[in-house]
Order: structure tokens, then C-alpha cells, then sequence
């Protein structure tokens, strides 16, 4: 990687979470160029990583590299594709890191352009343990491809996707963790209130987690054998209500990137 130079159009969150996982894994590469017409967005980034070349005006040191991702928003992917048609390298890497934009489309708004790949890289990438599914235009070949790979090996595991199921992905394991950490953080809160101190609280809850998805996915139980288990089930309740919630804003959202 030390020869490839990478690129990113925007340096918001998911550019600050894909330098990290790089940086904890200690990747280097020939060059790291971030444009985002934000100065105080680039500032944040030249503090925690002073590597890094920036740009708020010129968008073509970025958009130059041999892999360049777009680290943008949906809104403003047309108008970026617009400004760099023209400026990548023929033999190039185009990462999109935004869902809802297919790779036939981006190709299309940049005359022709198709060594495209799309990855949703998940939060958990910060720490190198994100799920970051991916798939790849037709185009590509096995040697970019594998490419790829190694590139973003440090953000955990990259599952190659069909790419209709990218914004499924994106719904689960992108901002799935969104659905749980408020619960989580309040059952961590409430443990060291029940006695725990923080070191246990936090071990309990981990492990408690990982068996409760292996007991539910891995234990040949149905679902209500697993949930037999446990005699005393507090919150039975309020079940009805937050999956009510799941459906109405899950599938609302979904729909919406979906279009």
C-alpha cells in the first residue's frame, strides 16, 4: 500500500472513521488527500492526523489519487461526480461510500467511468471490527478487486454483497448500532447503580451480548424456545411498542434510500 495513493470527497465521519481503522492498523500509503469545502471540518482532521494533505478549494489532488472515495452525502453526490468527471485516473479506484446511488448511475454521470465499487463501512470499522459489505461493478477486475481488500482489511470484515442488498446493509449493519447503544448505555448505567462498579458492568453487558445473538442465531432453538429460557422477562410490556417503532421507522427509511 505504500505506493498507492487514496483520495477522499468529503472528510466528515465516515472519512474520520476509515483514517483511524488505517491509522490503528498502521497502514501507509504513498499519499492521504481529503477535500471537503468545510475549513473546519479539514482542521479536525489535520489535528488527529497531520499526514494527511487538505484542500477546501481544489478538489482535484483528491479526486486524482489511484483509489478515491466519495465520503458524501447523497444530496451532493451529482454534483460531485460532476466535479471530478474528467480528473480521474482512467485506471483508477472509485470507492462510493453513500448508499442509494447504484454504480450504473455513477458511471453514467461520469461519461463512462466504471472501476466503481460501493462499501458501507459499519461505525465499529473505527475500532477494526466493523462489518463493511461491498460490491463491485462488472468492470472490475480480480486484481482490483483483491486490491480492495487489502485496502480495507483493517476495518474488519468486507463481505462482497449483491448489490440490491446494499441499502438492506446499510439499514443492519450501518446503523444497527444506533438501535442499541441508548438501551445498552442505559442498562451500563444501571448495572453500577444495582452495585457493579465499571469494570464489571462493562464485561457483563459485553459477554452477555455476544451470547444472547449466539443463543438466538446459534442454538438450533426457535425463537420462542429461546425465549423460554428466561422465566422473568421485565419488559414484555413494552415489546409490542418498540417493534412497533422498528417497523414504522425502519421500513419508512428504508423505502427512502431505496428510491
Amino acid at each position: 500500500m505504500e505506493t498507492i495513493s487514496i483520495g477522499f470527497i468529503g472528510g466528515g465521519r465516515v472519512t474520520r472513521i476509515l483514517l483511524k481503522a488505517f491509522s490503528n492498523a498502521s497502514k501507509r500509503f504513498k499519499q492521504i488527500q481529503v477535500f471537503d469545502p468545510q475549513e473546519a471540518v479539514l482542521g479536525r482532521l489535520r489535528s488527529q492526523f497531520p499526514e494527511i494533505v487538505t484542500s477546501s478549494s481544489d478538489i482535484s489532488g483528491a479526486a486524482g489519487a489511484d483509489i478515491v472515495f466519495l465520503a458524501i452525502h447523497p444530496p451532493m453526490m451529482m454534483e460531485s461526480l460532476d466535479k471530478i468527471k474528467g480528473i480521474l485516473n482512467p485506471n483508477a479506484i472509485l470507492i462510493s461510500l453513500a448508499p442509494k446511488f447504484t454504480i450504473q448511475k455513477m458511471s453514467d454521470a461520469l461519461g463512462g467511468f466504471s472501476n466503481i465499487a460501493r462499501i458501507n463501512p459499519s461505525a465499529s470499522s473505527i475500532i477494526n471490527k466493523g462489518l463493511n459489505p461491498v460490491c463491485y461493478s462488472a468492470a472490475m477486475t480480480v486484481e482490483m478487486k483483491a486490491l480492495v481488500q487489502e485496502l480495507m482489511l483493517p476495518l474488519g470484515t468486507l463481505p462482497e454483497v449483491a448489490e440490491p442488498k446494499i441499502e438492506a446493509y446499510a439499514m443492519v449493519s450501518a446503523m444497527g448500532h444506533t438501535y442499541f447503544w441508548p438501551q445498552i448505555q442505559k442498562l451500563h448505567e444501571l448495572a453500577i447503580s444495582f452495585g457493579m462498579d465499571e469494570s464489571e458492568a462493562k464485561a457483563v453487558i459485553a459477554e452477555m451480548l455476544n451470547g444472547t445473538s449466539e443463543t438466538l442465531f446459534n442454538s438450533g432453538l426457535s425463537y420462542a424456545e429461546v425465549v423460554d429460557l428466561v422465566p422473568v422477562k421485565p419488559l414484555t410490556e413494552v415489546e409490542l411498542t418498540i417493534n412497533g417503532y422498528y417497523e414504522e421507522y425502519l421500513t419508512a427509511l428504508f423505502n427512502k434510500i431505496k428510491a
